[in-house]
């Protein structure tokens, strides 16, 4: 479950977003989804860019009123597009993608397209009458398991927290890109509210104070991942510490181990994150102490 979800479905209680793709009798008067697992700004092996999410909500946008008349109720109509909350949250898997190709020095060059693009997603929801924009900026990259076992590196290029720098300080640029372009379009967009929120300030604390034991771990767990000593590790995995990552054998593959106590871990499969942590995320969020103007929640649900 992604901590999106959190924020709609157990926090605030207003049930799950149906995704836009779902074919058997969805409704979409509780909002849509059109996010798409292992998407990306710029098309790459994932055809669901964000371009192509922004051609469906166009065309959501245009045929939800339309066919309102004739007794979809599932549907939503013209004022609810307008009140409704815009939530975006991408570019990790572009910074994650370009590192494979290209020097750090390119990647930081590469940043600008990825922002341009996000721009003009939500420019083209404002332009059919969306307002209200929640923009989550990119987590740390440097600090999943999965970049941590996978790319080459010198200790020197580790933090003191053990996360890799090179990949974190691409992700606090594009997180910087980010925010300017936010402060701009609440200038420039006339009655709409940007709201920025600082979601790798939010992941990163938790990687590095609360990782593997913000719950409270048995010490039969900690003896057995070692977590005292190794913050960075994976829940469900293979080799364990100081990552239990192994690209050949994956979460759900023939030799894969979980750790059983997976509601007091971070890491779910050294990519994503486990329901605690989203959960955690999400109360972070909904406090709006990272948020860029501090605005609460609530206060796009009360105009909704």
């Amino acid at each position: 479950m992604l901590f999106v979800e959190w924020l709609a479905g157990e926090s605030l209680n207003t049930g799950y977003l149906t995704p836009y793709l779902n074919s058997l009798g969805p409704n979409f008067t509780n909002g849509a989804n059109f996010a798409v697992i292992g998407s990306s700004t710029l098309p790459r092996y994932v055809p669901f860019s964000l371009y192509v999410q922004v051609s469906q909500f166009l065309r959501f946008r245009s045929r939800s009123p339309a066919l309102m008349p004739n007794g979809y109720k599932e549907l939503v109509g013209d004022g609810e597009f307008e009140n409704a909350l815009y939530t975006i949250y991408i570019g990790q898997n572009d910074l994650a993608a370009s590192f494979d190709s290209l020097t750090y020095s390119q990647v930081i060059d590469k940043i600008p397209s990825f922002i341009t693009v996000i721009k003009y997603a939500i420019w083209s929801i404002y332009g059919r009458g969306g307002k209200n924009f929640w923009v989550h900026n990119t987590g740390p990259l440097g600090c999943l398991p999965q970049k941590l076992a996978s790319f080459p590196r010198s200790a020197s290029e580790l933090d003191e927290h053990g996360c890799f720098m090179p990949l974190n300080n691409a992700a606090k640029a594009f997180n910087a890109q980010l925010h300017t372009l936010c402060e701009q379009l609440n200038s420039q967009l006339i009655n709409a509210t940007i709201v920025y929120v600082d979601i790798y300030s939010i992941k990163f604390c938790e990687s590095i104070n609360g990782m593997l034991w913000l719950w409270g771990s048995s010490v039969q767990l900690q003896r057995q991942y070692h977590l005292r000593s190794n913050r960075i590790l994976g829940m469900c995995g293979y080799g364990g510490p100081p990552y239990n990552y192994n690209a050949n054998i994956t979460c759900g593959r023939t030799g894969y181990s979980v750790c059983h106590e997976g509601s007091k871990l971070v890491s779910s499969d050294g990519v994503h994150y486990t329901e605690a942590a989203n959960a955690v995320f999400a109360s972070k969020i909904l406090s709006s102490n990272y948020s860029t103007p501090r605005v609460n929640f609530n206060f796009f649900c009360n105009k909704m």
